[in-house]
């Protein structure tokens, strides 16, 4: 027993019909019959920004595009932003384009250009005619990623789109695109061959029917990325994109190069840059490669100068690889990479920026106002950041879009949410902060009640069930590098390093590595055991002594395919272990019985171990309808049957992007394939499923923009959207004593539904019923403590949850718009407070603040300290369908 013994109440629903514990035979329901169920946003702060616009001669309005957390929009100069993408299926902007002549229109084009294996694809371009109010999509759903989209000056109606598609198969859809028509018809204007796409197109701003575009030669795959080839270069319109020519000689490379991006200045439009990736001189495949960085034309693209041979100026090119350019000066341009660099004499030397002119790290996208170039706006991996002073200052906002790899949460009470973060540590923060609004209601969750457990952006936060103070961190390839595991103790904030085997991975392939722990390596804390954790690479390794000493338990659960485990990059080696194959991705112990472990790997393999790890048996051929090349991105082995376990997979990475999920009830002997309800969309592949540990069949899943729920065991499937934001459903979780739904997205943090009992209880019965009120769960009466002022307005911050009991009902259609009333009265049956009820067909939320029935108010100078609420009384008896209001463990009644 938590704390106290609980006082128990009854909630008393008027004309509450009785149910049985028959199932729920429905397939689906309609969306609205669940829409009370809402989510809460808790934390943590936000990153990465993949576009940025503002509107021509306005310093108020602004747009900047999320790498997976949606499209924002400020209208008074970067103070306050707000979503307003939301309600569409895409949630990756990776262009952004608003008319100059008529700065109502705005253009979005979906999924991320910079390219690594996790980040997301869209599904083509939107177009606003309000300003960003309202948007319409305008087709090109198959080209993946849109790098840049461009408008003519004069006339809104020509646009062009340079679309890189999806780049993990070959494909048709890539290359520039134009419309004469505001988008209702397209034109392919440009295509080289569907292993290259358009990283770049500008426009001349003093001719119009002048166009440049680069493109980029590349393939991503889950064991590597390719960056390179004969289609790759510079590619010339003189006729508004009739016909295009590609620049060859004349001062540019002649050997195969990668990823180009071009720009130039209004001031001079003859001046054109362009960074090319070259291979710097070092062979690739047996053949010889270019070695320069940037290259310069004087004369609208006909000759060309190298003018640097800095990889400062691109970086890890896939990943960066921008220039911009002054528009009142054609010598002074800025370059993107990990840092901000900017060149005052046209490219020939340049500096990094550093101090307040260097607004975080990691730069994507800078757009200047042509009209006043001492207004510009920079968007990278640690938000938005608008400066007025020619870059020398900055104005910093990190909307909510942090992109968590996994969650976690705690036993403590109130519970904490852990996961990492990309860019970013390991991440612990509270679900409740027990802070009050100023004015009454629910507080706010500061960012500065979040703080970091050990480990890295990429990996796991796992507390020890038993103790919240000891968390299991993890990373690989980031800041700490090799497989790393620590020990965290938030008593003293302090971690020991207790890796699994001392070898860096930063910088070798994986076939050159004893152990390949691939960038998110699975990290599990038995649940028959707090002392025995497990980690994954191409084995599993185990831990019984608090990581003092690792056994590896299994043999190689991949296919240890060599030809898969060689060097990533391309021209650009990039080996950090975010896509390092033949790995173990996904690993469960069952609950029900200990030494039954489930392991998948991400080259579509999956296996099963009944003996603790004696012996493995292959069920990959069970599963019907399989990807070859599939990741097996979750696994849950059910708390019900060890023989039971869910998968959830997918195959995106090879241009597959079908949901997958399975189960199995035989130890992996036989599988069914479990899909049917998911969407057909380009973003509805499959990352995470879920079992709810109170009801049998009560199912999860999260697709890469939104929730799942299902009741019948997977058989059948339906979104659970209510108010969650489309982003990748990375992680879910149920904190069991709470009963509440977490969720972590890569691109906007993590989210809460609370109370999952109406979900729990639904059966044919309350469903054909007029009226039944749902068992409520237990509450825990807290006091409220003053939100710091400091952190009110702070748009990061999550929010609470009401400090009440919630009492959940459910109303037929036939008594839906009745008044409802619900009498609360204590174990005796005496009233305590009647409260008006919510009227709508479905779910019905309120809640109670522990309160009495109001009398009239005493004014009083100084508000009493504690609230007016209801005395426990000397009577502690249970009452069947009650309500328990339990004091927090620490305090008496």
């Amino acid at each position: 027993m938590l704390g106290s013994l609980p006082q128990r109440f009854i909630a008393i629903l008027s004309s509450a019909a009785i149910a049985t514990t028959a199932g729920l035979s429905a397939q689906t329901l309609p969306p609205e019959e669940l829409s009370a169920l809402q989510f809460r946003h808790i934390g943590v702060v936000g990153n990465r920004i993949a576009s940025v616009a503002g509107v021509v001669g306005n310093p108020l309005v602004y747009y900047a595009g999320a790498a997976s957390g949606g499209l924002w929009k400020t209208e008074d100069g970067g103070i306050n932003w707000r979503a307003v993408f939301d309600d569409q299926d895409s949630h990756s902007v990776g262009a952004l384009a608003v008319s100059t002549s008529d700065p109502e229109i705005v253009w979005a084009g979906t999924g991320e250009p910079h390219i690594r294996s996790n980040v997301t694809v869209g599904d083509g371009v939107y177009k606003s005619t309000d300003g960003g109010e309202r948007w319409e999509h305008m087709g090109l759903d198959a080209t993946g990623r849109v790098s840049r989209i461009v408008i003519h000056p004069r006339n809104p109606d020509i646009v062009y789109v340079a679309a890189l598609g999806h780049a993990h198969a070959p494909q048709q859809e890539r290359g520039i695109y134009r419309t004469l028509d505001g988008g209702d018809t397209w034109e392919h204007v440009l295509f080289v061959d569907e292993d290259t796409g358009a990283s770049s197109v500008i426009m001349d701003p003093n001719n119009p029917r002048v166009l440049f575009a680069g493109m980029w030669t590349v393939l991503v795959n889950t064991w590597g990325r390719e960056s390179g080839g004969p289609g790759s270069g510079i590619f010339m319109s003189r006729d508004g994109g009739d016909t295009w020519t590609k620049l060859r000689g004349r001062g540019l490379p002649l050997l195969p190069v990668g990823k180009v991006d071009i720009c130039m200045s209004q001031a001079d439009s003859r001046r054109i840059y362009a960074l090319i990736e070259t291979g710097d001189g070092v062979p690739w495949h047996g053949q010889e490669t270019e070695d320069g960085e940037l290259w310069r034309s004087d004369n609208g693209g006909y000759n060309w100068d190298l003018v640097n041979h800095s990889r400062d100026l691109g970086g890890r090119t896939a990943y960066y690889n921008n220039c911009r350019v002054f528009p009142d000066d054609e010598n002074e341009v800025f370059f993107l990479t990990a840092a901000l660099s900017r060149s005052y004499d046209g490219g020939l030397t340049y500096i990094q920026h550093q101090g307040l002119e260097r607004p975080g790290g990691d730069y994507h996208d800078l757009w200047i106002d042509p009209e006043n170039p001492d207004r510009l706006i920079i968007g990278n991996d640690q938000g938005i950041h608008v400066s007025v002073n020619r870059g020398k200052t900055y104005l910093t906002t990190e909307p909510p879009i942090s992109q968590m790899y996994h969650v976690t949460v705690d036993n403590a009470v109130p519970y904490n949410v852990l996961g990492n973060r990309q860019d970013g540590p390991s991440y612990r923060g509270p679900s409740n902060t027990l802070y009050a609004a100023r004015g009454g209601g629910p507080g706010p969750i500061p960012r500065g009640d979040w703080h970091q457990v050990g480990g890295g952006e990429s990996g796991f936060a796992t507390p020890d069930p038993t103790d919240s103070n000891i968390v299991w961190s993890s990373a690989s390839g980031s800041g700490a590098r090799g497989g790393i595991v620590v020990r965290h103790d938030e008593r003293n904030r302090q971690f020991r390093s207790v890796e699994v085997w001392p070898e860096s991975t930063g910088g070798w392939p994986a076939e050159e590595l004893r152990y390949r722990f691939q960038w998110t390596f699975p990290l599990l804390v038995s649940p028959h055991d707090n002392n025995t954790i497990l980690v994954t690479s191409q084995h599993v390794h185990r831990t019984r002594n608090g990581g003092q000493s690792w056994d590896v338990i299994s043999p190689d659960l991949t296919t240890n395919d060599k030809s898969r485990q060689g060097i990533s990059g391309g021209l650009t080696p990039d080996n950090i272990g975010v896509e390092y194959c033949c790995v173990i991705y996904a690993f469960d112990e069952s609950p029900a019985q200990q030494g039954v472990f489930y392991a998948g790997s991400n080259d579509g393999k999956v296996h099963v171990s009944r003996d603790d790890g004696g012996t493995w048996t292959d069920v990959t051929a069970n599963l019907p309808d399989w990807p070859t090349d599939g990741v097996v991105r979750g696994i849950d082995a059910s708390k019900w049957d060890p023989g039971k376990a869910y998968l959830a997979v997918e195959a995106h990475q090879v241009g597959d992007f079908t949901p997958y999920a399975y189960r199995t009830e035989d130890y992996g002997q036989s599988w069914t394939k479990i899909t049917e309800g998911i969407d057909d969309h380009v973003l509805s592949f499959t990352r995470s499923i879920q079992e709810d540990p109170v009801r049998e069949g009560l199912l999860f899943l999260g697709t890469e923009n939104r929730v799942y729920v299902s009741f019948d065991d997977g058989d059948h499937w339906q979104a659970l959207v209510n108010n969650l934001p489309p982003s990748p459903m990375y992680g879910i979780v149920v904190q069991q004593h709470f009963n509440d739904l977490v969720i972590g997205t890569y691109g906007r943090g993590f989210w809460i539904m609370d109370d999952l009992t109406p979900l729990q209880q639904l059966t044919d019965d309350v469903r054909t019923s007029s009226a039944y009120l749902f068992d409520p769960r237990d509450a825990y009466r807290f006091n409220s403590r003053t939100a710091p002022a400091a952190h009110t307005t702070d748009m990061s911050i999550g929010e609470n949850p009401p400090n009440a009991a919630y009492i959940n009902y459910w109303l037929g259609t036939e008594a839906a718009g009745s008044p409802v009333t619900i009498r609360v009265n204590d174990a005796t049956g005496a009233l305590i407070r009647t409260l008006t009820g919510t009227s709508v067909a479905g779910i019905n939320r309120i809640f109670w603040d522990f309160q009495g029935e109001q009398s009239t108010p005493i004014r009083r100078r100084v508000p009493p300290l504690y609230a007016d609420w209801v005395d426990y009384g000397p009577e502690r008896v249970q009452i069947q369908n009650g309500l328990a209001v339990r004091h927090p463990p620490g305090t008496t009644p």
